[in-house]
């Protein structure tokens, strides 16, 4: 755990120095927190990669964005101390090394400048109520078979929203929706559950999030500004079979990861080696592929 450190007292001017001046760092601000639980499941570290490796974006160079999961996320210049730790989230117009050069150990928005531009969480029993905040239906909840965390707590009725609330004691700070929505902005919010396949899209509207209609049968949210869409790609992953989030272009295309690619010039290259006349055997042996990976590209079945 970094420890905390203060920076030596600054003379006040007029103007006032800027939070970035004032305030910690990430140099100064803890990384983690030992009392923290790690991830549920073993989907809450894959989905991130797969996330982060597919990511391409046509209007910002790879040095010019920024992608992290479960890391501590500074936003609030008047409580520096708190923080959220998304599941995964995009910022853009910033260096992919803090300052062009270190490795971030948190993302601390008074010294980047910049808000994440997409969050993304994945949905537990235990963390929906907060991931939703007055979104958050009970009737439809994400439902774990080996749990029945969330069910049990108990709702009161919110005059304000008229929307069922969990009766929860006050917070030390805002829940994540909260934070996203009030404090940071962050224009695309989306939410996924991989026990039911439920993928749901908040978009910053006037200050507020709106969700957004999605098809139930292939749902794919397209951001419009960013030139890319998410949708819900069953395939095998790291040897993992199941329903991932994966990005994809206008047509629906799944992008592919980078040892994705790698493998698809292979196979190209072994294309190009049998229309030569070499055998297959002697193409599969020289490029370390199997006769089948060959067989499937070369009459269009190759499964990502």
């Amino acid at each position: 755990m970094t420890p905390i450190t203060h920076k030596p007292s600054l003379e006040q001017v007029d103007p006032p120095r800027s939070p970035r001046e004032t305030l910690p760092t990430m140099y100064d601000l803890p990384s983690e927190n030992p009392q923290e639980p790690g991830v549920p499941d073993v989907f809450h570290d894959l989905q991130p990669q797969l996330l982060s490796s597919s990511l391409r974006l046509r209007e910002y160079s790879r040095e010019n964005w920024f992608t992290a999961s479960d890391l501590n996320l500074y936003y609030d210049v008047n409580h520096p101390l708190w923080y959220k730790r998304p599941d995964w989230f995009l910022a853009v117009d910033v260096p992919h090394l803090y300052e062009g050069e270190d490795l971030r150990r948190s993302y601390v928005v008074w010294q980047e400048g910049k808000n994440p531009y997409v969050m993304i969480e994945f949905l537990s029993p235990g963390t929906e109520m907060e991931d939703l905040g007055r979104f958050y239906d009970q009737t439809a909840q994400v439902t774990n078979p080996a749990s029945s965390t969330a069910a049990a707590n108990p709702v009161e009725s919110d005059p304000k929203n008229n929307s069922e609330q969990p009766i929860t004691a006050p917070p030390t700070s805002p829940t994540k929706l909260e934070v996203y929505e009030r404090y940071l902005r962050v224009p695309h919010y989306l939410v996924y559950s991989r026990h039911t396949q439920r993928l749901r899209y908040f978009k910053l509207d006037g200050g507020q999030y709106q969700e957004q209609p999605l098809n139930a049968n292939n749902p794919i949210v397209w951001l419009a500004d960013l030139e890319i869409g998410l949708g819900i790609w069953q395939g095998v992953f790291e040897a993992v079979p199941g329903f991932w989030l994966r990005w994809c272009d206008q047509e629906g295309n799944w992008l592919l990861t980078d040892a994705e690619q790698s493998q698809v010039q292979l196979l190209q290259a072994a294309r190009n080696l049998l229309e030569t006349g070499m055998a297959m055997e002697q193409v599969a042996q020289l490029l370390g592929l199997s006769a089948a990976q060959i067989e499937d590209y070369c009459k269009g079945k190759l499964i990502l």
